[in-house]
């Protein structure tokens, strides 16, 4: 059986920031409490990855690496996204690196993100998809 979570991870080659959020979420999901989620890389410079890019609707091309968790829907027969449960509530822990309308985050290159998806961002979502 499929995982009841798939985390979409956007990246490309080559990118440092791609490899490092890739790398601390394989270790996060090697751990027992987090069996639920498997994750789907998606190469923005190739054509899956560019369509599962564009399909997400909901990340800024010039803030990559990012991540998108979505949840199975047997409904739908896929994996559909899921919403914030509050668009737009500051958040203390992922800051401006959270998207807006769907659970994630997406790189903050400010002087305040410094371009760091942190263990700790990425726990925090995680830990929102199964409330």
């Amino acid at each position: 059986m499929a995982a009841k979570y798939q985390i979409r991870v956007f990246g490309k080659q080559g990118c440092d920031k791609c490899h490092t959020l890739n790398q601390r979420l394989d270790k996060l999901l090697a751990k027992d409490e987090y069996t639920a989620f498997e994750k789907r890389y998606c190469d923005v410079e190739t054509i899956d990855g560019l369509v599962a890019f564009a399909e997400a609707e909901c990340v800024n091309p010039s803030r990559i690496p990012a991540m998108l968790v979505t949840e199975w829907s047997e409904d739908a027969g896929e994996y559909v996204p899921i919403g914030t449960k509050e668009p737009g509530a500051k958040d203390t822990v992922c800051k401006k690196a959270r998207l807006y309308q769907y659970l994630g985050l997406q790189t903050d290159y400010s002087d305040v993100g410094k371009g760091v998806i942190s263990p700790k961002m990425i726990q925090s979502i995680l830990a929102e998809a199964t409330v």
